[in-house]
C-alpha cells in the first residue's frame, strides 16, 4: 500500500478566506478611521485659533487698542507660548479681521472640507 503523509500546514483555500476576511474588515472600519482623523484635525485647529483668539485679545487689552485697528500679529506671537501659525493643517490662511470684529476666523475650506464630522465651530 501507499501512504500519502499528509504535510501539517494550511491549504490555499484556507489562506484566501483568512485574506477575504481581514480585507473585508479594514473596508469596513476605513471610513470610521477616515472621520475620526479629520474629527481630530478639526479638533487641533479650532484649539488653535481659541489660543491665538486669547493671545489678541490680551494684546488688546495690554496695549488698550481702539476698535477699527488692524491686528499685528507679529506683537501678538510674544503672548502664545509657542508659534503663531498663518495657516492651518490643511495650509489655508486664518483670517485675520480688526479689533473688534471677529479677530480670527477659519477658512471656509477648512470648515468645508471638515463638513460633517460633528465640529461646532462656534463664533471662529
Amino acid at each position: 500500500m501507499n501512504r500519502v503523509s499528509k504535510k501539517p500546514g494550511f491549504t490555499l483555500v484556507e489562506i484566501l478566506i483568512v485574506v477575504s476576511v481581514i480585507g473585508l474588515l479594514a473596508v469596513l472600519a476605513l471610513p470610521g478611521m477616515m472621520k475620526a482623523r479629520k474629527r481630530s484635525m478639526g479638533i487641533v485647529i479650532l484649539e488653535e485659533v481659541r489660543l491665538m483668539d486669547a493671545a489678541i485679545d490680551e494684546w488688546i487689552l495690554e496695549r488698550r487698542k481702539k476698535d477699527g485697528l488692524p491686528i499685528v500679529t507679529s506683537e501678538v506671537a510674544s503672548y502664545l507660548k509657542g508659534s503663531w501659525r498663518d495657516t492651518d493643517l490643511f495650509g489655508h490662511s486664518y483670517i485675520i479681521g480688526l479689533i473688534g470684529s471677529n479677530n480670527i476666523t477659519i477658512a471656509p475650506e477648512t470648515k468645508q472640507a471638515l463638513d460633517g464630522v460633528g465640529i461646532d465651530w462656534g463664533r471662529f
